[in-house]
């Protein structure tokens, strides 16, 4: 018993148990957390760092490259509407001089119309100048008949001036007086 009363009386006049060995015990385990901390930044921070790095850099390039092409669909934006606008001057040129050949055309279909119309209005005008001689040669023909026939009753009997009268007003009613009107 007397060596528990040792060990019991040793136990006591300590606070928390705090000797040589638990102190060094402490430092090694601070000393290997310490390493391990080091170590595992090494192994682990260290590479998740870089790939952070890696991937900042990444993004700053991609916001670079953005605005680049930001700035050439800009550019390509304003040059389509540069093209949109000659576009809209081109379709209004061309509407322009399809107007103006459809009023040409106009304007010679009916300039060709209109001597055609003079052709034809010349042509009716010379055939009925024809008409009119060919009428007037026919008055003239029965006029000759009507004088012959006149003539030849006259020649076939001794008239007195009232039956010769009297046989022209036959004669003539017998024409007609529109023939000798025209």
């Amino acid at each position: 018993m007397y060596h528990l009363v040792i060990l019991e009386s040793s136990v006591d006049n300590r606070i928390f148990g705090l000797d040589f060995q638990l102190a060094f015990d402490a430092f090694v385990q601070m000393l290997a957390v310490g390493f391990l901390f080091f170590f595992l930044s090494y192994i682990l921070w260290n590479p998740a760092r870089d790939m952070l790095k890696k991937r900042k850099e990444k993004i700053k390039n991609e916001m670079e490259t953005a605005k680049e092409d930001m700035a050439k669909a800009n550019a390509l934006k304003s040059e389509y509407e540069e093209k949109l606008q000659n576009a809209e001057k081109d379709v209004d040129k061309i509407l322009s001089e399809g107007r103006k050949k459809a009023l040409d055309r106009e304007t010679r279909i009916v300039e060709d119309a209109n001597e055609e119309a003079k052709k034809i209005r010349e042509r009716a005008e010379r055939e009925i100048e024809l008409e009119k001689s060919k009428v007037k040669d026919e008055v003239k023909h029965e006029m000759i008949n009507v004088a012959s026939a006149i003539a030849e009753k006259f020649v076939s009997k001794e008239l007195k001036e009232s039956e010769q009268a009297k046989l022209i007003d036959d004669t003539l009613e017998e024409m007609g007086e529109d023939t000798w009107r025209s």
